[in-house]
């Protein structure tokens, strides 16, 4: 099969194509035809830092953690899946786990699902990771009937998704973000937006919380952004964060009795522990997607085998709109 690979690792180093031999289905996997793959930010970070991170795969390395294919092989004890289905998930492309920027990949089916129906493969292939992410945080924060939820970072891969997972859970949803296009698609999925450059966290919290907070804020910006994100939240409030890798002073948190969330969605994959629930999480965005509950974002700029470098640099410069996407 072809296949991109990594022969070295840093910011620049360049995707070659290579001819591998096509995976076999072991126990518990599938074998995935894969018709695309989604770059993600940690994608990124694996290229350009490389054994400085854990979940780094040894060199040389194939990629690409999200996808969506047409399954051609089922291992044993497999159930629930046939070949022919169509499927998306999350299994590889960090550790030991093969990735998806090849023709095929040899996938836990416990990290799948069945391709939501309504959703072409390129968006199928945007969900996975970012779609997980969400639901984990949302889930765990407790977002449910009549809440009030703050995404912080509303326009972004993991936050546009966060949006709508939230109204889907019943919340009222604001989210923040930037510019005119940023504002633009947080409310039309069904959010107030808030321009962080204009507003104060004081001020649209007296203005859409009568002062008192929001009952949960989820923040997919992280970093020194957290400290927004306590101030927002109201006494005994929710935060869920994905970017926590940051020294910070938890004094608001104590006087406001914030529990504060962490959300990892790549443990089950880096410790086999708990694989399953990626599975039904995926099962359940499936279903939200065919009842016109939720629509990944996908970036216009289109990228295949030949152009796999500039698919990685479209997401690090900041210039993509959605979630970055190969089709192979």
């Amino acid at each position: 099969m072809k296949a991109m690979v990594l022969n070295d690792y840093g910011p620049d180093a360049p995707f070659e194509l290579v001819e591998m031999p096509e995976p076999v289905a072991t126990s518990g996997h599938v074998v995935v035809k894969v018709a695309a793959t989604s770059v993600n930010t940690v994608d990124t970070m694996i290229r350009s830092m490389g054994a400085d991170l854990p979940l780094s795969p040894n060199l040389p390395a194939v990629l690409g953690m999200d996808f969506a294919g047409t399954i051609t092989a089922v291992g044993e004890g497999v159930t629930g899946f046939s070949i022919g289905d169509e499927v998306y998930g999350c299994a590889g492309g960090m550790m030991d786990l093969p990735g998806s920027l090849a023709e095929y990949i040899n996938a836990d089916a416990r990290l799948i699902a069945h391709k939501p129906k309504t959703l072409s493969m390129r968006e199928a292939a945007a969900l996975p990771l970012v779609g997980i992410t969400a639901y984990e945080g949302l889930t765990r924060a407790g977002v449910g009937e009549g809440q009030t939820v703050l995404v912080q970072g509303g326009a972004g891969g993991v936050g546009h998704v966060a949006v709508q997972v939230a109204r889907h859970l019943g919340a009222t949803v604001s989210a923040t973000g930037r510019g005119a296009d940023q504002l633009a698609l947080i409310e039309g999925l069904g959010a107030r937006p808030l321009d962080f450059t204009t507003q104060k966290v004081e001020d649209y919290v007296a203005e859409h919380t009568d002062g008192v907070g929001f009952d949960v804020v989820f923040d997919s910006v992280g970093g020194p952004n957290m400290t927004n994100s306590f101030e927002a939240a109201k006494l005994n409030g929710q935060v869920a964060s994905t970017v926590a890798m940051v020294e910070i002073d938890l004094t608001p948190v104590h006087f406001k009795g914030l529990s504060l969330h962490v959300v990892f969605m790549l443990i089950p994959m880096m410790h086999d522990v708990g694989r399953q629930s990626h599975g039904d999480i995926l099962k359940t965005l499936a279903e939200m997607a065919d009842a016109g509950q939720l629509k990944p974002i996908v970036d216009e700029q289109r990228f295949g085998w030949t152009n796999v470098d500039a698919a990685y640099e479209h997401l690090t410069n900041g210039a993509a709109v959605g979630k970055v996407v190969v089709e192979l």
